[in-house]
């Protein structure tokens, strides 16, 4: 049976490998923060790894619903469509921040502070900036190479 006739067995991902990606540079940002920043506190290295990781599935709920209501937002067609669209998504980026802090404070108590409303969201703005950053450094934009045959 030659190589190709074989049969091939693929576990199932269950994360792919841009989340953890994500995830490391969320703790690294963290952190950092928690070096420069009296207000961002993380005890341990893994409070700060679990924090990333509570961060992460956060944000990317945010991002979904986020991504909702702008297509709702380009779809509405009068006026009033238009600023409830855009209140809405105001709305959704402040709550967010106090969603982000509330979950922090109940998954982890004092052991991990982020801060207040406004360092919060300069961390989350840092954290979204560092990601696409790492992103756009790893992204393959080489073409492909042909193949022999």
């Amino acid at each position: 049976m030659s190589l190709s006739a074989q049969p091939r067995f693929r576990l199932t991902r269950w994360v792919a490998a841009a989340d953890i990606v994500d995830v490391f540079v969320y703790v690294i940002v963290l952190n950092l923060a928690a070096q420069y920043l009296p207000a961002v506190i993380a005890e341990t290295f893994t409070l700060s790894l679990l924090t990333a990781i509570l961060l992460k599935a956060v944000l990317e709920v945010v991002i979904a619903v986020k991504g909702r209501v702008k297509f709702r937002l380009k779809a509405a067609t009068g006026p009033a469509g238009k600023v409830g669209g855009a209140l809405l998504l105001w709305f959704l980026l402040a709550a967010s921040k106090f969603v982000v802090l509330e979950l922090v404070a109940l998954v982890f108590g004092d052991r991990v502070s982020l801060g207040n409303f406004w360092s919060v969201t300069g961390l989350i703005l840092v954290l979204m900036l560092a990601r696409a950053g790492v992103r756009r450094l790893l992204a393959d934009d080489s073409p492909p190479i042909p193949s022999e045959r």
